[in-house]
């Protein structure tokens, strides 16, 4: 069984531990296991329960009250409320939570299909997406979310992005050209698959190579089309002998090359004025949009 600590509880739900004693002594209300040395700590049901409730202490509802309902007229409730409101992403990442730890497709995109058809795919990556991302690193961080939890939830995203593409139209003949890759042992692609399209949205044409790509197929690849532009992330740490690599490519490829993320060690180039670093979804949209023009 996975559990949870009380200090985790308090940073994943937002409530004290001070409130969730007198809770237990008063109601009677979630009351957590303990350990052979009388450590309090909770299951990850509970934990979804309390998320819940915090959500609904949140708008105002009485603990009271709260106690007396039953677990599926909180969720039933919780899921109501969040659907008329969508202007606190911090209940959105909470809830949000709940649907990777109950593996609940139903729940994710209902809220995300929500924030897309109100503020647009990139907005809703930028403001929900990415926030969401950081706040369940907590969970990732001390190995409470299984990996077949991680694995989840980062495919339900991918294949909202990947729908999303499929709808933009084609590049027209003329347009500026994005080769977008990842070096090999980097596998976290929602970065990149959202790059690939915000530039297909501003009508450049794309050549996406995904994932975990050896550095002698961007070569090829670049010699092949021509790019203007290639765009790559670094999210996984990467020791000093990663710099020949990066020299070499930017060398043979002789394209400038855009990056995003850790990308400490590309300022350790001989050929960094080469590459333009972005901090942010909406700086390369920014970037792109001013290059086409």
């Amino acid at each position: 069984m996975i559990t949870y600590s009380v200090a985790q509880v308090e940073s994943l739900t937002g409530i004290s531990a001070h409130s969730l004693r007198v809770w237990e002594r008063r109601y009677g209300f979630i009351k957590p296991h303990r350990t052979n040395t009388n450590i309090r700590f909770y299951s990850a049901e509970q934990l979804k329960k309390l998320i819940n409730v915090g959500i609904l202490l949140r708008h105002n509802f009485k603990i009271s009250k709260i106690a007396a309902m039953g677990d599926m007229e909180i969720h039933e409730l919780v899921s109501n409320l969040l659907l008329e409101t969508t202007d606190n992403n911090q209940e959105d990442i909470r809830t949000l939570t709940i649907s990777m730890i109950d593996l609940d497709e139903v729940r994710f995109n209902k809220l995300f299909d929500t924030h897309a058809n109100k503020s647009g795919l990139v907005n809703t990556f930028i403001n929900l997406i990415y926030p969401f991302l950081q706040h369940v690193g907590v969970l990732w961080g001390i190995n409470k979310a299984m990996p077949a939890q991680e694995h989840f939830i980062s495919n339900l995203i991918r294949q909202k992005i990947i729908s999303a593409l499929d709808n933009l139209p084609s590049a027209p003949p003329k347009a500026p050209s994005l080769l977008l890759y990842l070096f090999e042992g980097e596998d976290h692609e929602i970065g990149l698959l959202l790059a690939n399209y915000i530039a297909k949205e501003l009508g450049w044409k794309t050549y996406y190579l995904g994932a975990n790509v050896p550095h002698e197929n961007v070569e090829t690849l670049c010699q092949q089309t021509s790019p203007d532009l290639t765009f790559t992330m670094f999210i996984t740490p990467r020791k000093e002998r990663f710099i020949s690599t990066i020299d070499n490519l930017l060398i043979k490829t002789n394209t400038k090359m855009l990056y995003s993320g850790n990308g400490d060690i590309v300022n350790q180039s001989k050929h960094k004025n080469k590459t333009h670093f972005l901090s942010s979804p909406s700086e390369l949209r920014q970037y792109l949009k001013n290059y086409k023009e």
